[in-house]
């Protein structure tokens, strides 16, 4: 049995996430599974290394699947570049020991969220950014950006009702990069929960636009609270770019 490792990129605008769903054909694994099966002859089900929400994109997600397909992994990759949607790309295939699992293995994730912070939308980054068309304070985001960092139990920057697992996590990194009218946030950490950046987010942008203060952020963590956070912001600024593995 051979273990197959993919690499993906996709626009996600016209997809309901990446999870495959009984009752739609609109989601990235499901669009994959159904070309892989066509393509080796056998029902393939593929791994990934964590959902994304629909509507959001991914320049590096990371799949896996076991097939006893002797189909060598450059004619895989053209394969599936041909019958793909076009907003599907898989980037990279290659061969891995059986026990490589994408979701098991991760042991950390980068994503980027972009602001577009002008009051003139922009024609080509409305469907890849959030249009925020107030003045923001980027000194106080940092400043916000900062207690954010470190290990923290999030469930209350999270849309999760409640939790047997663990909901502490640890954020290595939080940054901003302006890029003109675009601003560019980067997270780094270890795994991240259902809608978490996207909360976060909010809350960085409402302290930004001062309508939060930061002394909130301590406060949430304390109550565990979801309502006391931001608001969840749009998912077409989210992208995950990277998946770290040892």
């Amino acid at each position: 049995m051979r273990n197959i490792k993919m690499t993906i990129e996709y626009d996600g605008g016209r997809y309901l996430g990446w999870q495959r769903l009984s009752d739609s054909d609109k989601t990235i694994q499901g669009k994959i599974e159904n070309v892989l099966t066509s393509m080796i002859g056998t029902k393939i089900e593929i791994i990934g290394s964590g959902r994304t929400d629909a509507g959001a994109h991914a320049k590096g997600q990371v799949a896996n699947f076991k097939t006893t397909s002797t189909m060598e992994c450059a004619a895989m990759l053209d394969h599936l570049n041909r019958y793909l949607p076009r907003d599907i790309v898989v980037k990279e295939i290659e061969e891995v020991p059986e026990r490589f699992h994408a979701r098991y293995n991760a042991n950390g994730k980068k994503y980027s969220y972009y602001v577009w912070n002008n009051n003139v939308p922009s024609a080509f980054e409305r469907n890849y950014s959030y249009h925020l068309p107030v003045e923001l304070d980027i000194d106080k985001m940092n400043e916000a950006c900062s207690k954010l960092v470190g290990t923290h139990d999030f469930i209350g920057f999270s849309s999760l009702k409640k939790s047997k697992k663990s909901t502490v996590r640890t954020i290595n990194e939080i940054t901003i990069q302006k890029e003109g009218d675009l601003l560019h946030f980067t997270f780094i950490g270890e795994g991240f929960l259902y809608k978490m950046i996207r909360i976060i987010m909010g809350t960085i942008l409402e302290i930004g636009a001062g309508t939060t203060e930061i002394a909130s952020i301590d406060a949430i963590f304390k109550s565990g609270i979801r309502s006391e956070a931001g608001m969840t912001v749009p998912s077409q600024g989210l992208f995950l770019d990277e998946v770290y593995y040892n």
